[in-house]
Parts: C-alpha cells; sequence; structure tokens
C-alpha cells in the first residue's frame, strides 16, 4: 500500500473533524446558556421557565435566540 492510498483513505476521518468540533462547541455553548438562564434569569412570572424550555428544546438555535436576544436584555433592566 502506497502513501497516496493510506492518505485517499484517511481523507473522510479529516473532513469529519470540523463538524465534530462545531458539535461540540454547539453543546458547550448549549449548556453555557441553560446555566445562565437558569442562574440569572429573575424568577417572577413563568419567563425563566419558558426560556429554559425554548433552549432545552431548540438546542443551538434557541440557545442563540436566548443570547441575542433576551440576555442583553436582562443585563439592561437587572444589570445581572
Amino acid at each position: 500500500m502506497n502513501s497516496t492510498n493510506t492518505i485517499v483513505s484517511f481523507f473522510p476521518f479529516l473532513l469529519m473533524i470540523p463538524f465534530f468540533l462545531i458539535g461540540i462547541l454547539g453543546t458547550v455553548f448549549w449548556i453555557w446558556m441553560l446555566i445562565d438562564c437558569a442562574t440569572k434569569e429573575s424568577s417572577q412570572g413563568n419567563d425563566k421557565v419558558v426560556w429554559i424550555l425554548v433552549i432545552a428544546l431548540t438546542h443551538v438555535l434557541g440557545a442563540a435566540i436566548y443570547f441575542f436576544v433576551r440576555r442583553p436584555a436582562r443585563i439592561r433592566e437587572l444589570g445581572v
């Protein structure tokens, strides 16, 4: 077996690495937003429960919505 065949046979695994890293980073971001919401969101009304459900059920998309929409508003309102 020559070195060209070895590189060609290993190529699909090299393509998987970026997707694997994106998945890991997305999951870390998701967990970070869940923890941030659970610990820093005010407990008045159902906002906290609704945001936790949105983040938990929509994974990275819900975490991104929380990060860009609700988190800045919460920081402006509560300073936390």
